[in-house]
């Protein structure tokens, strides 16, 4: 093989592994294993799961998902073809110190913590670890019309699946463990066997009565 059929090889495989790896890279939060920012992905709620809690669109309204990985989903509302807000789900594991601006929060809604970012975003964080966020977008939003559009989030199934993903993570450290091995049974121990001999009959009360008599 000549050096030039080499090289054209050597080329021709390095182009398979590149485009291999760029058809894989928008699924790798799909794959088993990995970590997102050192936390392992099986501990991080696939963004597949916040999609049905989003707000339902109101008559003229539209949502369109944009954007969909593990520990996140987005996506916009639109009033015909203008967009009028985002809206965002986040599980903060990846990015604890996304929950740092609620520890001063001075409003709460359905009880739990919101804050204000700038003139156009709300933000609330549901059980300490999802946040949910609107930001109005164009001509902007009302602070109420954004607080309108949070609740509007199912914030109870949102809550949920904070006790769904421990229960997971549970299941699969008890499946971890090695099960319980039986003890292994003793050596029966044999009984001695009886010789009939060894024992002698009693002899009747009246026959040894009638003896002492003679």
């Amino acid at each position: 093989m000549n050096r030039l059929l080499r090289w054209g090889l050597g080329l021709a495989l390095i182009a398979l592994v590149l485009v291999g790896a760029f058809l894989v890279l928008p699924f790798r939060s799909f794959l088993p294993g990995g970590t997102i920012a050192d936390v392992p992905t099986s501990a991080v709620v696939n963004g597949t799961a916040f999609n049905r809690l989003f707000p339902s669109p109101q008559l003229g309204e539209s949502l369109v998902f944009t954007q969909e990985k593990r520990g996140f989903s987005e996506a916009r509302l639109k009033q015909g073809d203008q967009t009028v807000a985002l809206l965002a789900i986040s599980d903060t594991t990846t990015a604890p110190e996304a929950r740092d601006k609620f520890s001063e929060a001075s409003e709460r809604l359905q009880g739990w913590p919101l804050v204000e970012q700038g003139a156009q975003a709300s933000a609330l964080l549901v059980v300490d670890r999802f946040q949910v966020k609107v930001i109005g977008q164009g001509p902007g939003l009302a602070v109420d019309q954004r607080h309108d559009l949070l609740a509007g989030f199912d914030l109870k199934g949102l809550a949920a699946l904070q006790s769904k993903q421990l229960s997971k993570q549970q299941t699969k450290q008890l499946s971890k463990q090695p099960a319980a091995q039986s003890l292994p049974a003793g050596p029966s121990a044999a009984l001695p066997s009886l010789d009939p001999s060894q024992f002698t009959t009693p002899e009747p009360m009246a026959q040894r009565e009638a003896e002492t008599v003679r």
